[in-house]
């Protein structure tokens, strides 16, 4: 009996996306169908390299399509291709990234660009095109985290060439300041300097802009929304109450400036003892999960409380570098993964995250 590419797809529609809740054909993943007698072949283009059922899919279609009458063998490709923000405000000053991510928070202490740069190479370790832009200003840490040791190069145009660490591209501040040097600006200053770390940079073509904001709900979260279309916001808070009521400040920030916010992320979750691998939940469990619930939004995940984050971090090889098979290495991989999942759906839906949601 001949196979045919009508009896191939319809194989494969049984194959259904988990977070998009459609077959992989009616979502258009299925693509190069070739057959040869009895050789088939195909590719499935995922919507991010990160996608956690990659390897599923895969042995999924090989087991389906090789059940078809006359198949006798079954070539699968594996491929991504992330989607780009759907927003109708043209994208000027960065035209060649696909999704721009801030990662907020209501206030400082929290952990965040820690968070941003293991998010970041999380995703570049998955296969995407990641850059990393430390947007604050008075007090950043990213080049540190990174251990980024070279500066960016300044072309005679003033077009700035990022440093590539962990392939990730990286601009900061702090790769313009002396040691020990303070930055002392008032807003117009500060709107300046976002707009050239977003207009004069050359990131190139990007699957996601990781943007480390300051905390709060100031000049630099104002001017990020106003200037780019933002795919949505990624808020990190601890679980003490505290934390919690100031992190919904900058969520409300982002829903009145009508950019969407994909998830929280509770950072320093709790504590396990080495000697005694006793948990100690340092600053309460769970707050952030309750508040996602409460508000109607995406759990990314949790982050716990480890020494080997912070000495990674202080070494300048952030965890996913230095340990990437560690429990807590795997807590920001688990998060990234939830993350591109949740701009998957966004971006092929077409609406904001507040009519779409996932729980993880």
């Amino acid at each position: 009996m001949a196979v045919t590419e009508i009896a191939v797809l319809d194989a494969l529609r049984k194959i259904e996306d988990p977070d998009l809740h459609q077959d992989i054909v009616t979502l258009g993943f299925v693509k190069n169908i070739s057959i040869d007698g009895g050789r088939v072949s195909f590719t499935i283009e995922m919507t991010t390299p990160a996608c956690p059922v990659r390897e599923k899919f895969k042995s999924d279609a090989q087991s389906i399509v090789s059940r078809i009458p006359g198949v006798a063998s079954v070539d699968v490709t594996m491929t991504a291709a992330v989607r780009p923000n759907r927003s109708e405000i043209k994208n000027q000053l960065i035209p060649g990234v696909l999704n721009v991510i801030p990662v907020a928070s209501g206030k400082g202490g929290v952990g965040k660009s820690t968070v941003s740069a293991n998010l970041a190479i999380a995703l570049a370790r998955m296969g995407a095109r990641v850059g990393l832009m430390d947007a604050d200003i008075y007090g950043p840490s990213i080049p540190m985290i990174m251990g980024v040791l070279q500066g960016p190069e300044i072309l005679e145009e003033r077009r700035i060439i990022p440093p590539v660490q962990y392939g990730v591209k990286v601009i900061s501040m702090g790769f313009f300041l002396q040691e020990n040097e303070a930055v002392i600006w008032r807003g117009p200053m500060l709107i300046q300097m976002i707009t050239q770390f977003l207009g004069d940079v050359e990131w190139g073509e990007l699957d996601y802009l990781v943007v480390d904001l300051p905390p709060g709900t100031g000049d630099v979260q104002l001017t990020l929304c106003q200037k780019i279309p933002l795919t949505g916001a990624v808020i990190v808070s601890t679980p003490q109450d505290v934390a919690l009521k100031i992190a919904q400040k900058a969520i409300v920030l982002f829903q009145k400036l009508k950019c969407p916010v994909l998830g929280l992320v509770e950072n320093m979750s709790h504590f396990v003892c080495r000697h005694c691998n006793e948990r100690d939940d340092v600053f309460g469990n769970g707050g952030a999960r309750r508040a996602a619930v409460d508000l109607d939004l995406p759990f990314l995940g949790e982050i716990p409380l480890a020494t080997e984050i912070r000495t990674a971090s202080d070494a300048g090889c952030p965890l996913l570098i230095a340990d990437p098979s560690s429990p807590s290495a795997k807590s920001f991989q688990h998060v990234a993964e939830n993350l591109a999942a949740q701009v998957s759906i966004l971006n092929m839906s077409g609406v904001s995250s507040g009519d779409v949601k996932i729980t993880f």
